[in-house]
């Protein structure tokens, strides 16, 4: 009975290895004309810190043709995973149509399962004479962000609305 007790006992320590973040921008135009830049300023912002905790970047653009890329000049190719490196840095983005634009940014750490950061830009074309393409119109925006946790939830920010809680699970 005492080899029960002894063996059900642990000296292991509960070391977290994970911890949730998001990504916080500036407020995005939402209007753009083929040819213009628009600058994203992002911050990576941790609840905790892990020495070993690593995130990456990558994007995908469902709608339009455009070309984003880091701070450092470094074009980021649709898909591929980038490692991010510091937690405040800008993104550009630079629209090559004339037709609305969206694109999807995510944003990973190495934790096992990993933690996954969606934010999401849209943008209205404008021609050159003033005239707006697309159907919404706005002056800034802060992309609306889901962070997908490796628990059953997904957390949706929407830049007015506050937080808003949806389960991933059918």
């Amino acid at each position: 009975m005492t080899f029960s007790m002894l063996a059900s006992c642990s000296d292991d320590l509960d070391v977290q290895q994970s911890y949730p973040f998001t990504v916080e921008t500036m407020p995005v135009p939402t209007r753009i004309v083929k040819g213009e830049t628009v600058e994203i300023r992002c911050e990576l912002k941790r609840e905790g810190r892990f020495s070993d905790a690593r995130y990456t970047i990558r994007y995908f653009q469902p709608d339009g043709e455009g070309t984003l890329r880091m701070d450092d000049g470094m074009v980021l190719l649709p898909n591929d995973r980038y490692p991010l490196d510091r937690e405040v840095f800008r993104l550009y983005y630079t629209s090559e149509c004339e037709d609305q634009q969206s694109i999807d940014i995510y944003f990973e750490d190495n934790s096992e399962p990993a933690q996954l950061c969606l934010l999401t830009f849209d943008f209205n074309n404008e021609s050159d004479d003033g005239e707006e393409g697309g159907d919404a119109a706005g002056n800034g925006d802060t992309g609306t962000q889901v962070m997908v946790q490796p628990v059953d939830t997904a957390v949706v920010l929407l830049p007015a609305d506050g937080l808003i809680r949806k389960s991933v699970l059918p």
